[in-house]
């Protein structure tokens, strides 16, 4: 596919500093709070992450990003932009800076904030949004393994013909949903043209982005399973992964800011549900939330700056 040209690409807003700067200090508030109303030793939790267990958790948080940068790279090929593995991961990283917004959608910026050939504004959506569904599917089918362990807990056992009447239900009407997009698909891609790129993106080697994607986020679930097993909570890495699968696509449904409030909420009361105490389970869930969300923020930032004042790749006007 030929690249758009430069002219028609809509150059990106500068970097919200100051609402960024606002969330940080809201959330390292909130963060902090927690830890020292209902958390056992503030101080022992954070220790864990100078340990030999934190520095294992953030590598493979780093494999994370790495693995969804080449990714990225393979949908940027698509619309003839190709970089260089350090120079696609770098920029990739940049848009880690925006994540902090309502369902992530600053991170649609990527595309947009190049210097030279930038993506036009649907192009750029359409990377995104098949970022998003990427990811959504593979962390559902990372949701699996925590399914035994739900069907097994004594409250769904209690409630099981009520909540299987449910869950029936809702298979029912997700299949009716999808029925529908499917019929209507024609129409609904002629009123979103960026998700019918999605769909091209996605239907670009396959196999390739799903192992990308699964891999990504099956390392980041291990990292989880680190601080439990360093925080002293019991759990095997697969329901661990389960759990924080589960997590972020609820943060993810919440719609708010990187998913703050749902996914810290669900993750904890996972865990309190399969017996940790609540103050390991608040340490487990700032903890990991720490290196899998705002050690992708700080170094998005960085890599921002970096290729907008030293590199001159990204422009921020």
């Amino acid at each position: 596919m030929k690249p758009a040209p430069a002219s028609s690409a809509p150059v990106a807003a500068g970097l919200p500093f100051k609402r960024l700067l606002l969330v940080l200090g809201v959330v390292a508030t909130a963060y902090a709070a927690a830890l020292l109303v209902w958390g056992d030793s503030p101080k022992t939790s954070l220790a864990l992450l100078w340990s030999w267990t934190g520095a294992q958790a953030a590598g493979l948080c780093l494999l994370n990003y790495l693995l969804r940068g080449l990714r990225w790279r393979l949908w940027m090929a698509h619309y003839g932009r190709h970089f260089g593995w350090l120079q696609g991961l770098r920029l990739y990283l940049a848009g880690y800076a925006f994540t902090p917004t309502p369902g992530n959608v600053g991170e649609a910026a990527r595309g947009l904030m190049l210097a030279r050939q930038p993506l036009g504004a649907g192009q750029s959506l359409a990377i995104f949004g098949a970022e998003r569904l990427a990811d959504l599917l593979c962390l559902l089918l990372l949701c699996l393994p925590a399914a035994g362990w739900v069907l097994r807990h004594p409250a769904v056992q209690a409630a099981s013909t009520l909540l299987g009447g449910l869950l029936a239900a809702a298979v029912l009407v997700l299949l009716a949903m999808l029925g529908l997009l499917f019929k209507h698909r024609a129409r609904l891609f002629e009123r979103l043209p960026w998700l019918r790129e999605a769909w091209h993106c996605l239907a670009l080697r396959p196999w390739l982005w799903l192992g990308l994607t699964l891999a990504a986020w099956a390392a980041q679930g291990v990292a989880v399973w680190l601080v439990c097993r360093g925080m002293g909570v019991g759990l095997d890495v697969l329901t661990a992964t389960g759990f924080y699968a589960i997590a972020m696509v609820a943060g993810a449904l919440s719609a708010l800011p990187a998913g703050l409030g749902g996914t810290e909420a669900v993750l904890t009361g996972l865990l309190v549900a399969q017996g940790a105490t609540p103050a390991a389970a608040l340490a487990v869930t700032v903890l990991a939330r720490l290196l899998t969300l705002w050690l992708a923020v700080a170094i998005g930032v960085l890599a921002l700056l970096y290729s907008a004042a030293i590199r001159k790749e990204i422009s921020l006007r």
